[in-house]
């Protein structure tokens, strides 16, 4: 039985990988907020894949809930794979950004998935292999008016990926990363531009990473840019 930990797991690329890996045979554990409509729906949805195995409950803008989260996380003894989907977008200029919205950009955008991913390594190292998987942005590649935060944010997690896969040679442990463009989600309203890809094109770019890609892989990132 492989077990997959995944962020954001209510909405958008998060949700469309649970279900994908659902689908393929994977018990999903899901990070985040409950007591939606969307969570109970996703919920729902796995247990009738009998792919549910249970759920951490965490506010990732919070430093003392993921804390927490990620002390539930090393106790999860058969997990495999992390995927670190959870990500947030609020758009504004360098001039006149809220420093608290850059805060809570960095703090889940590119702190948590830190954090949850040292907690995650151990059990990882012990049983010689694991995926870490994280959800970074063609935006942490180009500059884009009004998404300084959230671009900064994305490319501190894309090198982190790249640092920690450094790290992980001859381990049996791999990470790697995915980095959509426009996707047809809710973080892409406002920001002018149309979506080249859906979700569920991104969670199978995942779910090849987390099941079937070779540890050549490693710190390779994965950019789709849409049609």
């Amino acid at each position: 039985m492989t077990i997959a930990a995944i962020t954001g797991s209510n909405r958008g690329i998060g949700r469309a990988t649970a279900e994908e890996l659902g689908r393929r045979g994977v018990r999903i554990v899901t990070v985040g907020r409950s007591g939606s409509e969307a969570a109970s729906s996703l919920r729902r949805s796995l247990e009738a894949k009998d792919a549910y195995y249970g759920h951490i409950e965490v506010d990732l803008a919070i430093p003392s809930q993921v804390a927490e989260a990620a002390d539930e996380l090393r106790r999860i003894r058969g997990l495999e794979i992390l995927v670190q989907a959870a990500g947030i977008i609020e758009r504004g200029c360098v001039a006149e950004l809220d420093p608290e919205s850059v805060r809570r950009q960095f703090e889940v955008n590119l702190l948590a998935p830190f954090s949850l991913a040292q907690a995650a390594l151990p059990h990882f190292l012990e049983m010689k292999k694991g995926r870490l998987i994280f959800v970074s942005s063609i935006s942490s590649e180009s500059p884009t008016p009004l998404q300084s935060a959230y671009n900064a944010s994305k490319a501190g997690l894309t090198m982190m990926m790249r640092c920690l896969a450094e790290e992980l040679r001859d381990t049996g442990v791999m990470a790697a990363a995915v980095l959509p463009g426009a996707v047809d989600t809710d973080m892409l309203k406002g920001s002018g531009y149309k979506p080249r890809m859906t979700a569920e094109e991104v969670a199978r770019a995942i779910a090849y990473l987390a099941l079937d890609a070779g540890l050549g892989h490693n710190g390779s990132t994965i950019e789709m840019f849409g049609v």
